[in-house]
């Protein structure tokens, strides 16, 4: 499985590659993001919201686990640091198969419920504040994806 990698010095790189990368989302699609606490993962999911066309402000969904917002296309934006069991059904496979974007924090805790095909963002601090996000396509359309927009 190839991988593939980009480097940002600041938010608002990451913001606004989040932002262009945003364009190329279809209905469906589904991210994966992990990393430490802080490395990014919400600040790459706001510029997926401005590039969506997201008004509201977009902050963490820690305690409420998925947060909806409304734009060119439904983002759900989920945190399930906090979910307990794995096995838990809240009706995940609903927003994996539904219209909108869906986007995970620490997807790791709830494998066993992912899709089969996703794309999985791994957020690196780096030296000197860098952040190094290395994407990790699962499936044919997450393959087309990342190269469409690293080529």
């Amino acid at each position: 499985m190839k991988e593939y990698e980009k480097k940002f010095y600041t938010s608002e790189e990451t913001m606004k590659f989040a932002e262009k990368f945003a364009q190329h989302l279809k209905p469906g699609d589904v991210i994966a993001l992990e990393g430490d606490l802080g490395a990014g993962k919400t600040t790459f999911t706001k510029g997926l919201a401005l590039g969506l066309g997201v008004k509201r402000t977009v902050n963490s969904p820690t305690f409420t686990i998925i947060k909806e917002y409304k734009g060119r296309l439904p983002l759900y934006h989920m945190d399930v640091y906090r979910v307990e069991d794995s096995y838990e059904d809240l009706g995940f496979a609903e927003y994996f198969e539904g219209e909108g974007i869906t986007v995970i924090e620490w997807a790791h805790l709830i494998d066993e419920q992912l899709p089969g095909e996703l794309l999985t963002i791994f957020i690196y601090h780096g030296t000197a504040g860098e952040r190094r996000l290395v994407f990790v396509p699962k499936g044919e359309r997450y393959e087309l994806l990342c190269k469409e927009i690293f080529s």
